[in-house]
């Protein structure tokens, strides 16, 4: 890194660069201010407990009513008296990884660091991955700088940071923030290596090379190890080895290797047992060439309508919603492609650069699903495909560069604002506190003993109830899939109907692991309830998710 990375003056008012620094400073605060605005949601919960180095202690509910704070003591780093103890609890994290957790370990090996430091409160677990969000803003105006210059540089990162999908990942307990990190890092070292550099860019001194050298093993082997379909972004950081520096392809060639050849420990023990344990059949393609072929068009559309337009509030509105979002930004893509084609003509190569970082890596993941008849592409509202975010909008930010000043201010500022008011808008209209209004109903500050009867024994439905409700109270849980619970229950109530003073009755409408319940099941249990207690109160609670939805029902 040189000294005039750090150089700053500060821009004119009402400038491209003023809004840009503006965006950059909202979307720092923003991460800041809503840390813990929303409480875990089902996967968050999961990476803390597998973080915390217990997953293997985590069983299933049984048949009968068990303490739930058995369940909260997992979420927390186990007690330890000596190294030999420590080291256990990482063993056990490793293990608790590749007995079925499908991502390499890196995230969760910094979150247990996180974890022992700061403890398992909301904020504190969420801030690692603000942090990364933050670095991946910096990390996004040194490689736009670096690439196109000091404007579109201000401009790609106000656009990162703004972005509503990237701001949601930025305060999501998960992988995906970290590896838009390591990714930028990754290409911005790589130009700084090969020398490629905006002409308003003085090229890095030859004495700082080598730490290039160091960030970009570095960089390639965390996100490697932070998530396996990085591997999509090494490829695309090789085809630009041979379209910059295609005479020193083989040296070029060595440092990624090097980055790769850091995960041979973890290729070698880790990866054949998750193969073992492998869930490959939820990224099956519908049988049909016709449904495939539809199915990966919708992908793509969902992919990039959430990653450029919607954000998290995919979640909220109708797939068609998404596609039509989708369909938008592939062709205000499309123009841009084709303009920036006629206007670069001169030097096409940081379009080229721009091409092989967004375009080819959609290719190379579409190709892949349809070769392997998969559909990993739109999986989780595409942020399986994350880390070709920062292609796209840096494709958006040369394009507004070179639209020339009369258009260029005005549409970027209205960009920047749209991404605004969906970010803090997404946070502001769209709660998530579920499990909090469970927890209120459950606290009574007595010793009052409080059955939960929950249709899930899903882990994330049951340890976010641990996590929420104090382990103080006297809670009992029975939790069974929804075809089991009406006669678990009468059996749990009929064996002693003195051991419940109260009963609170959660319907999920997603239980995840089965089906949701049905009307005559509901039926059951309400018959078997009613003839013990009085219906108190009954209330329904959503979120941001189908699966963070329940109707509760509190008997005494």
């Amino acid at each position: 890194m040189n000294q005039h990375f750090l150089t700053f003056k500060w821009p004119k008012p009402f400038s491209i660069e003023f809004w840009a620094c503006l965006g950059i400073a909202i979307a720092v605060l923003v991460r800041i201010v809503h840390l813990d605005t929303r409480e875990f949601w089902y996967d968050e919960v999961l990476s803390v407990l597998l973080s915390s180095g217990q997953k293997i202690a985590f069983v299933k509910p049984p048949d009968v009513p068990v303490p739930l704070a058995d369940y909260t003591q997992l979420l927390s780093i186990p007690a330890e008296n000596s190294l030999d103890d420590t080291l256990k609890t990482v063993a056990d994290l490793l293990r608790g990884i590749v007995g079925g957790e499908p991502h390499p370990p890196l995230f969760y090996l910094s979150q247990h660091l996180w974890l022992r430091w700061f403890g398992n409160g909301v904020a504190a677990v969420r801030s690692l991955n603000a942090l990364f969000g933050i670095g991946a803003i910096a990390a996004a105006y040194g490689f736009g700088r670096r690439l196109l210059g000091h404007r579109p540089g201000l401009l790609f990162a106000a656009l990162l940071g703004l972005n509503p999908f990237y701001l949601n990942h930025s305060l999501n307990v998960r992988m995906y923030a970290p590896l838009v990190f390591w990714g930028l890092l990754s290409a911005w070292a790589l130009l700084e290596i090969i020398g490629c550099t905006a002409p308003e860019t003085e090229k890095t001194p030859r004495r700082f090379q080598w730490g290039w050298h160091l960030v970009l093993i570095g960089s390639v082997c965390a996100g490697c190890m932070t998530f396996y379909l990085f591997a999509y972004w090494v490829l695309a950081l090789a085809a630009l080895c041979l379209y910059l520096d295609r005479r020193q392809w083989w040296q070029h060639g060595i440092r990624l290797g090097a980055g790769v050849l850091l995960t041979a420990p973890w290729m070698w023990w880790g990866i054949p047992q998750q193969l073992r344990n492998a869930d490959f059949g939820r990224f099956d393609a519908p049988p049909g060439w016709w449904a495939a072929t539809v199915r990966h068009a919708q992908d793509v559309a969902v992919c990039l309508g959430s990653q450029l337009v919607l954000g998290d509030w995919t979640t909220s509105v109708p797939l068609g919603a998404t596609v039509a979002a989708g369909i938008a930004a592939i062709a205000v893509v499309g123009v841009a492609l084709v303009q920036l084609w006629q206007w670069e003509r001169g030097d096409r190569r940081r379009f080229g650069v721009i091409l092989l970082l967004s375009v080819f890596i959609l290719f190379v993941g579409l190709s892949a699903d349809a070769i392997g008849g998969k559909f990993t592409l739109g999986f989780g509202w595409g942020r399986s495909t994350i880390y070709m975010l920062p292609g796209f909008l840096l494709l958006f930010a040369l394009w507004l560069e070179r639209l020339g000043p009369r258009w260029r201010s005005a549409i970027a500022t209205v960009i920047l604002a749209v991404y605004l008011l969906l970010s803090v808008g997404d946070y502001a209209a769209r709660s998530r506190r579920s499990f909090q209004q469970i927890a209120d109903l459950t606290v009574t500050g007595t010793d009052a003993t409080t059955a939960i009867a929950l249709n899930s024994r899903a882990w994330g439905h049951v340890m976010r109830l641990a996590y929420y409700i104090p382990p103080s109270e006297s809670v009992l849980l029975l939790a069974r899939d929804a075809a089991d619970l009406p006669e678990a229950l009468a059996r749990a109530i009929e064996a002693d109907p003195s051991r419940f003073d109260r009963v609170l009755w959660l319907d999920s409408a997603a239980p995840v692991w089965s089906p949701p319940s049905t009307p005559e099941q509901n039926a059951q249990i309400a018959a078997t309830l009613s003839r013990h207690y009085g219906l108190q109160t009954r209330q329904t609670v959503t979120g941001t998710m189908e699966m963070d939805n329940f109707t509760l029902s509190l008997y005494d």
